[in-house]
């Protein structure tokens, strides 16, 4: 997916780039617009776009002055630049390729122009991601990696991961130069762990949404290990669902406080990609689904006359009783006082 700014202070022509960029039906994950080069530098100095469409006779900072600076700025080596310019003067060309901007476009413009070039901007992209990080060392990670899961080693799974991110970072790359890389980097482990021809496994990583470093990484790190457990459920002849496990571990120790981490340690998971996954898969988060049964619980006990209600409020976890009246009329809409009126029990 990608990113573009768009640079132009007129505003009218501002939202027509933007419309035709929008109508391309290409990967953009993300327009923005600016109405001058300050405003645009300010811009890609705090969320580096992947490509940059920029006017050239602008306030306070013009097209040149804003390729100038961006030339002395190493972070956005890898960003792509189109000029946007009424003028055919040879000189503004000249300059703008001295500055590295990649296709200098005349207005007016049209649908296709636009649609061609990006196009072409994303061809670029993905060459560049190939040469930015060699083969070898891509087929080094993906084999070391691939022993490691077949192996059930977690801590060096970890450690691989941990390195590779690092020396990715030190690459610079854009989002979507990124996601690219990885998704290369999945295909080859799934093709590694495949020809050992033993279990058959599927790939299916999807970077719909992305937008930012972090997302790509956790979308990469939770498939490889939704690989790793799926391994260690088919080695053990039956696959358990972690989530009913997580679950029958939350109902058996309601009494207490459980968190996230240990429940994630129990079923052998990755803490982050349990929550993920028990989101995903209960439409709630831990916290919310652990009160929710809690509740339910705490409702069913008050239903029994003989239960006082400060000793249902240990029973379900909460030993601060003002703690467990307020959630329980959050939950219920009654204080527990009121819902066992309402039953008949005083």
């Amino acid at each position: 997916m990608y990113r573009i700014l768009i640079v132009d202070d007129e505003p009218m022509i501002r939202k027509g780039l933007e419309k035709l960029v929008e109508q391309s039906e290409l990967p953009i994950a993300q327009i923005r617009v600016a109405e001058n080069g300050v405003d645009a530098l300010e811009q890609i100095r705090n969320d580096r776009p992947d490509f940059l469409f920029t006017d050239i006779r602008m306030p306070k900072m013009d097209g040149l002055e804003l390729c100038s600076k961006l030339t002395e700025l190493e972070f956005t080596a890898n960003m792509q630049i189109v000029v946007i310019s009424g003028y055919s003067d040879f000189e503004y060309a000249q300059k703008c390729l001295s500055y590295g901007v990649k296709e200098y476009l005349l207005k007016p413009i049209n649908k296709k122009v636009i649609h061609d070039v990006l196009r072409k901007l994303i061809a670029n992209t993905s060459k560049q991601t190939k040469t930015s990080v060699s083969v070898f060392k891509l087929d080094g990670w993906a084999e070391q990696t691939e022993d490691a899961i077949w192996t059930l080693q977690l801590g060096k799974i970890n450690e691989l991961l941990h390195t590779f991110r690092q020396q990715c970072s030190a690459h610079q790359l854009t989002i979507s130069q990124l996601c690219d890389l990885l998704d290369e980097c999945y295909a080859l482990l799934i093709k590694k762990l495949n020809t050992r021809d033993v279990f058959a496994f599927i790939s299916g990583l999807r970077f719909h949404g992305v937008e930012t470093e972090e997302e790509a990484w956790h979308t990469f790190e939770a498939a490889i290990m939704d690989i790793f457990n799926e391994l260690k459920q088919k080695r053990k002849g039956k696959a358990k669902d972690p989530v009913e496990e997580a679950k029958l571990y939350i109902e058996e120790h309601l009494a207490r406080e459980v968190s996230l981490e240990e429940v994630a340690d129990y079923i052998g998971l990755n803490a982050s990609y349990f929550s993920q996954l028990f989101k995903q898969t209960t439409q709630e988060t831990f916290v919310q689904y652990r009160i929710r049964r809690r509740m339910e619980k705490a409702k069913k006990l008050l239903e029994i006359p003989h239960y006082r209600i400060t000793d249902i409020s240990n029973e379900v976890g909460y030993a601060d009783h003002p703690h467990f009246t307020k959630t329980f009329k959050k939950y219920t809409g009654c204080l527990p006082s009121e819902f066992r009126h309402k039953l008949g029990i005083e």
